[in-house]
């Protein structure tokens, strides 16, 4: 176990940290899953604007990797522009 303030202060903020980032990932494979499922293009549309600047962020911020972000933005995009 830590010895030190600071050390156990870098624990505390580091588990704040975690569970943040695995609450914005959550979320944003949330609203993957919803955008997949929607028939709809132009609610796609709007949908796919909003998961795209979510998985930017997540990228940003190196809760992800940036090509994982760019490669799940472009398969999606895909998806979006092929609705009928």
């Amino acid at each position: 176990m830590a010895n030190h303030k600071s050390a156990l202060k870098r624990i505390r903020a580091n588990e704040a940290k975690r569970l943040r980032n695995r609450y914005q990932a959550k979320t944003t494979r949330t609203f993957i899953k919803r955008l997949k499922a929607c028939t709809d293009k132009i609610e796609a549309q709007e949908l796919y604007q909003k998961v795209s600047s979510m998985l930017d962020k997540l990228a940003k911020k190196n809760v992800i990797h940036k090509n994982n972000a760019n490669n799940k933005k472009s398969r999606l995009a895909r998806l979006v522009n092929a609705m009928g």
